[in-house]
């Protein structure tokens, strides 16, 4: 017999700790995908149709649509238009990069603006009676008494352009898309060309009208310009011929003269100034060299030793000297030639002293003459000092005139300029619009899609389809599978006990190869497991509700614990309801309620079955008050008798819900299998039971799922354990 697991138990949990709280404590929120795939299953037919009723209103809705073609043509938008003048900059808007999108949105505001569909409407005559309505495939609007009839019209041929009408701007792109969608596809590539031309005529003439206010703007600007420098020009030379001042051209220091910038006696006393300066360093520098001379000797005067004939007496006086020499070597002093050599030596020095001294008295002349001419212009600088100053005080106001004059001068120029230039431009607007492409007729359709509608109303299904089956799950605490009894009621499974076919259980369960059997050989397996000490040697078996299947998986677990060799005895402990008397063809005549209302012996009320090592203990009379026998202490005796004797004790309980005695049970035995029917347990209900058992401290070990049935939950595989119970049988 195989007793593998075909469902692997998950790890029981200590104390009343429930198995969402060992997720919880285990890290974190995963998505199941095969708890959605069950889910989706299960609400397969629901999804479907749903689904499919959306796909037909799709279909059945894009039939019925009219086809509106789209017609679109591109325009490039530039910040700035071609310059022809080089003087159009004023008309044109700013060329920082901050504005460039400001800008280009306000240029598709302007596209999509009422003025400009009003434009459009009277270029194509669409204001005229009702045709554009039938070709745009719209209703024309109902009469309004309170507004005119050719109002209300011209009204709606405005908003019908404006809502079939869509403008596209790329970011970082110039190019604009414009496009119109019509019922008439001729209709729509017009009314798109003509908006383009609109446009481009707005665009002119509002350059236009820009370049006429400014020319007559600077036209009214330069006469009050020019009349303002005409009078402050007059009033400048008026006060000039008052005062009596004469202004004459002055000198720059970088060489450049300013016309009537100075007076005359300015102008005398800057001369003066000049010339007094220069004299003054002429003073200087003969003064320096005649002092540098005055007490050096005549000889060593270098305006002397460089003058051509003092050189040529020295040459001479040289010669003159070595003769004498020669002659006195030879001769007396009173020797006509040395007398005649000595004479000629003296009138050689005499020439030379005379001409060095009349060298020094022209540098001292030179000084003197320097000095002079000096003193003479201080004098002159000194006497028109006075009249400046004084003239000064009357060039201030001339001053103020003189700035005054100036600055209507340089407006004056300026404004007269610009109104040359904005005239010459006022002729030559460029527009900074220009067609990329044209619109042209559309053959294609482009609404309705069938496609795009049949992928949205497939969306729209799936939405409302998911929508339903949330509230359907959330409304449905049905406990379907095995994944419903860990994520609805937190415990560990233990086994899943599939639906049977035979009306006799236990006949099934004699079969070692049947379905039935091999899953609840995965349950004893589990059970082996479900402590660290490995089997509990007390069992407690118990369900939210009767007929669950809690009495078959008490004796199918008694029943397989004996076959593997354990001493196993199974005691029904229902004692409002007792019947597991009748799977062993035994009366109930005494049993368990003896037990716990007498000190009988244990052994008197011990069956005997024809299964090897099991014995059975009935539930005996049904006593008065079952709840005061249950919570006795005699109970705790008996089960104390009992593990001496046996290997394993499996009490068949009373469900839990409406009666005390299953919480009361459990609180003694501790180690509780908890019984739960697919598709008839709910998790409202069977959490309360769980609440009332965790109440006395009981010890869950897990769950076990019966009538299980994956056909009804997956494709017949979502829960995989159970085609490895059918493996084989087909070779019986």
């Amino acid at each position: 017999m195989n007793t593998d697991s075909a469902v692997m138990p998950r790890p029981a949990m200590a104390g009343n700790e429930t198995y969402d709280d060992a997720l919880e404590s285990g890290g974190g929120f995963e998505i199941d995908f095969r708890v959605l795939w069950l889910i989706f299953r299960r609400n397969l037919w629901i999804i479907g149709g749903i689904v499919a009723a959306a796909l037909a209103l799709g279909l059945v809705a894009t039939m019925l649509m009219t086809p509106r073609y789209t017609a679109s043509a591109s325009v490039q938008i530039d910040q700035a238009a071609d310059q022809v003048l080089g003087t159009e900059d004023e008309l044109q808007p700013p060329a920082s990069y901050q504005d460039a999108d400001r800008f280009l949105q306000t240029q598709v505001d302007v596209f999509k603006s009422r003025a400009m569909a009003e434009r459009v409407a009277q270029a194509l005559g669409l204001f005229k009676g009702e045709a554009f309505f039938e070709k745009m495939a719209l209703a024309v609007p109902d009469p309004d008494p309170a507004i005119a009839r050719d109002t209300q019209l011209r009204d709606a041929v405005i908003d019908a352009i404006l809502e079939n009408l869509s403008v596209s701007l790329p970011r970082d792109s110039r190019v604009a898309t414009i496009s119109f969608a019509s019922a008439d596809p001729a209709l729509a590539a017009r009314i798109t060309n003509t908006y383009m031309a609109e446009f481009i005529k707005n665009n002119l003439q509002r350059k236009f009208n820009s370049t006429s206010y400014a020319r007559n703007f600077l036209s009214q600007q330069l006469n009050e310009a020019k009349a303002r420098l005409e009078q402050s020009e007059r009033d400048l030379n008026d006060y000039a011929r008052q005062v009596g001042l004469i202004k004459t051209d002055q000198a720059n220091p970088d060489g450049s003269t300013t016309t009537g910038s100075a007076s005359v006696t300015t102008a005398s006393l800057a001369q003066l100034n000049q010339a007094t300066n220069q004299a003054t360093a002429n003073r200087i520098a003969a003064e320096e060299k005649w002092r540098s001379i005055e007490q050096t000797p005549l000889l060593s005067i270098p305006d002397v030793l460089a003058n051509k004939a003092v050189q040529d007496l020295l040459n001479q006086r040289a010669q003159a000297t070595a003769a004498l020499s020669q002659e006195r070597a030879k001769h007396l002093e009173a020797y006509p030639t040395v007398q005649q050599l000595q004479a000629q030596l003296d009138e050689i020095k005499a020439q030379v002293t005379a001409i060095a001294t009349g060298i020094k008295q022209s540098i001292h002349q030179q000084y003197e003459s320097a000095r002079l001419q000096e003193n003479a212009l201080q004098a002159q600088v000194n006497e028109l000092k006075g009249a400046t100053l004084t003239e000064q005080d009357r060039s201030v106001r001339y001053n103020i005139l003189a700035r005054e004059a100036d600055t209507n001068r340089t407006l004056y120029d300026g404004l007269l300029q610009r109104y040359k230039e904005v005239s010459a431009a006022a002729g030559i607007t460029a527009s900074n619009v220009s067609v990329v492409d044209e619109a042209s007729v559309p053959t294609e359709p482009s609404s309705p899609k069938l496609a795009l509608n049949l992928a949205l109303a497939l969306l729209a299904g799936l939405a409302v389809a998911g929508a339903v089956v949330f509230v359907r799950e959330q409304l449905d605490d049905a406990i379907r599978a095995p994944e419903d009894v860990e994520h609805k009621l937190g415990l560990p499974v233990l086994g899943a006990i599939p639906v049977s076919g035979s009306d006799d259980l236990r006949e099934e369960l004699a079969l070692p190869r049947s379905a039935m059997a091999e899953a609840y050989n995965s349950l004893r397996t589990a059970l082996l497991y479900s402590t660290p000490e490995g089997m509990p040697p007390v069992l407690f078996v118990t369900s939210s509700e009767a007929a669950e299947g809690k009495s078959t998986t008490s004796y199918a677990l008694a029943q397989g614990l004996a076959k593997l060799g354990k001493r196993v005895v199974l005691i029904d402990i229902d004692l409002r309801r007792p019947a597991q008397h009748r799977a062993f063809g035994l009366s109930n005549d005494e049993g368990m309620s003896d037990l716990l209302t007498s000190h009988r012996e244990v052994n008197s009320v011990i069956r005997t079955t024809d299964i090897d090592n099991l014995s059975f203990i009935p539930a005996g009379p049904i006593p008065p008050s079952p709840t005061e026998l249950l919570g006795s202490a005699r109970l705790v005796a008996v089960l104390d008798e009992l593990r001496r004797t046996f290997d394993v004790i499996v009490l068949d309980g009373p469900p839990v819900l409406g009666l005390a005695d299953a919480p009361l049970i459990a609180s003694v035995v501790g180690n509780v299998i908890f019984v739960v029917e697919a598709a008839r347990g709910h998790r409202g209900a069977t959490k309360t039971a769980l609440r009332r058992l965790r109440t006395g401290h009981a010890h869950l070990l897990g769950a076990v799922l019966t009538k299980f049935d994956p056909r009804k939950t997956s494709s017949g595989y979502a829960y995989y354990g159970y085609n490895y119970y059918q493996y084989g049988n087909d070779d019986r």
